[in-house]
């Protein structure tokens, strides 16, 4: 038999999911799956952490498939859906769907209404799933999707679960839709559960005794045995999770970054203009002319950087400290950036690599097939300035900045699990101060006891499991320091946008690992406030007259007074 399971919410649907993707994918993989979607709500924030498991499970043999999608609430009647990515058209509808349903939001919501759906839903197949009572499906929705609409079983083993499952095959044969059988997973094993309700607890902003009829009524909702869903779900129901899968041939190794065409002057090549570029900066370096070594490491730099086709990421750079130089803001490329004679022909650096001796292979290298990083720090009370230039130039629609997953430490972990728990904020205090950084979970009983909590009590044997589970859970998204992915097409078909806490800020769901691990490009935009204090000097010697430059400054200190 195959199997397939369609809707999954990993922990990137904040305070719902109970397990990694990558705890979601293994598991599959283990209970012989033939594919499994991610499909977080309104997000697309855990799909590259359940990618890279994917591939280390492939190098193994795995034949395991991933399919790319989204669930969602609507705003009309308590409509609830999944959208699932065939093909790469279908996945940047969904991308651009979640953007448009976060961007009109505050930080952290969504708003999505049926027009949205169908307004984005070109190529996305849909799971309608029956949450209201009677069952009533839009007929917009029908006449839209067509083929690509299925009805969702889940069986969650609940009282009257096999008349209402009765009632919903006769509703799908009256309807003329296929169903397809689903367990809305929200953890990979049953074993998640009393994490899971903890997690919705905080969801609801109460404790677990006042949760009430919003605590799920039993551990049905994991990842479920072949053998198991044989015996949960019509073998028509079963059947069309494979016939989906077939369908669902998407996967993320197809997404192609395209260098913004702007840093171009027209009629002329990428190559050739960053040769131009660095050929006026040997005549500024070296007015004399560099050495032969010299100009045969930059030869050597322009070939490989020409050969892996980087020449736009160095012309972005170049442009956006064209930019700073104009506006005289201070900034200094910094990393591995110093070990490249070509970043410092176009004044990325200021450090020339030849006389500290490092080498160019710990910036760019063919065998690595890592794309280069270049962190260009600014300084902090302008780097503002460099921000909006680079939205200006761009638009919010193609340039946005990386997410920071804000994950659970052990302070944060103990707040929301004590708060569920209905441990009060004076206890909680008592435990955080308890801990200190090199304690283990060991130590943890001795501790409980001095802050007043019965380590043989429901909340002192709960704690430490629940803790230690939920170490790592992310928490929520926030806007990384700096790092910005720029692109020539539309970034919501790449990846969701959505609204940054901070005003005139837009953010992506993915973080600095996951535009790693898909080898996409970015620009760290960073703040120095060293590089303010030098402004402030600077400015102060040239009132006495003395103008001086960040390159005036010497290679060589003094000896200090003795």
């Amino acid at each position: 038999m195959q199997y397939t399971e369609l809707f999954c919410q990993s922990n990137f649907s904040f305070l719902q999911g109970a397990s990694h993707p990558q705890e979601l994918i293994a598991t599959a993989h283990a209970l012989g799956y033939q594919a499994i979607a991610i499909t977080d709500e309104c997000s697309m924030s855990g799909v590259v952490r359940a990618y890279t498991e994917l591939q280390k499970l492939e190098t193994e043999g795995s034949r395991l498939k991933l399919i790319c999608g989204s669930f969602f609430r609507l705003a009309e009647g308590g409509q609830q859906l999944v959208l699932l990515a065939p093909d790469k058209a279908a996945y940047s509808e969904i991308c651009q769907l979640i953007s448009t349903s976060r961007l009109r939001a505050e930080k952290g919501q969504y708003h999505t209404g049926l027009d949205d759906i169908l307004n984005h839903s070109k190529h996305t197949l849909c799971l309608w799933l029956p949450s209201t009572t009677p069952l009533e499906i839009p007929q917009t929705l029908k006449a839209h999707f067509h083929e690509r609409l299925y009805i969702a079983l889940n069986n969650r083993l609940q009282p009257q679960q096999n008349l209402r499952q009765q009632q919903l095959v006769e509703f799908a044969h009256a309807q003329n839709l296929p169903l397809v059988a689903t367990n809305a997973v929200l953890m990979h094993s049953r074993s998640r559960k009393p994490l899971q309700d903890v997690l919705n607890a905080n969801y609801h902003n109460c404790t677990l005794d006042a949760l009430g009829y919003r605590l799920e009524q039993n551990a049905e909702r994991y990842l479920h045995s072949l053998e198991e869903i044989s015996n949960l779900y019509p073998r028509e129901a079963i059947a069309n999770t494979a016939a989906i899968a077939g369908r669902c041939n998407f996967s993320l190794s197809e997404l192609r970054y395209q260098y913004p065409a702007e840093v171009l002057p027209a009629g002329k090549n990428a190559s050739a203009y960053l040769r131009e570029l660095v050929e006026k900066g040997i005549n500024i370096r070296w007015p004399n002319g560099p050495a032969p070594h010299i100009q045969q490491q930059i030869a050597t730099e322009l070939a490989l950087i020409a050969d892996l086709r980087y020449e736009h990421y160095f012309l972005t750079i170049h442009d956006i400290i064209q930019y700073a130089r104009s506006q005289h803001i201070l900034y200094q490329g910094r990393g591995s950036a110093a070990n490249s004679v070509v970043c410092y022909c176009l004044f990325i650096t200021e450090i020339d690599p030849h006389k500290i001796g490092l080498l160019f292979e710990r910036f760019i290298s063919r065998e690595r097939n890592e794309p280069p990083d270049i962190d260009v720090d600014f300084e902090h009370e302008r780097r503002e300035e460099v921000i909006q230039y680079i939205y200006r130039k761009y638009g919010r629609a193609r340039a946005g900045l990386t997410a920071t997953k804000i994950t659970y430490r052990f302070k944060s972990a103990l707040r929301d699990i004590g708060k569920a728990l209905g441990l009060n904020a004076a206890t909680i205090e008592r435990l955080q101060a308890e801990r200190t950084w090199w304690d283990t979970l060991d130590d943890f009983p001795a501790q409980m006891q001095k802050a007043g909590v019965d380590p043989a009590g429901t909340a002192g044997r709960m704690l430490p499991v629940l803790l230690q589970q939920i170490h790592g859970f992310p928490r929520h998204l926030s806007q990384h320091v700096g790092g910005f992915v720029i692109t020539q097409q539309p970034l919501s078909e790449l990846v969701p946008l959505e609204n940054a806490a901070m005003e005139d800020r837009t953010i992506i769901q993915w973080d600095k690992e996951d535009i790693e691990d898909l080898k996409l490009m970015k620009v760290d935009i960073l703040a120095l406030g060293m590089l303010t204090a030098l402004r402030k000097s600077l400015t102060y010697m040239a009132l006495y007259g003395q103008k001086m430059t960040l390159q005036d400054i010497p290679q060589t200190a003094k000896q200090p007074m003795t």
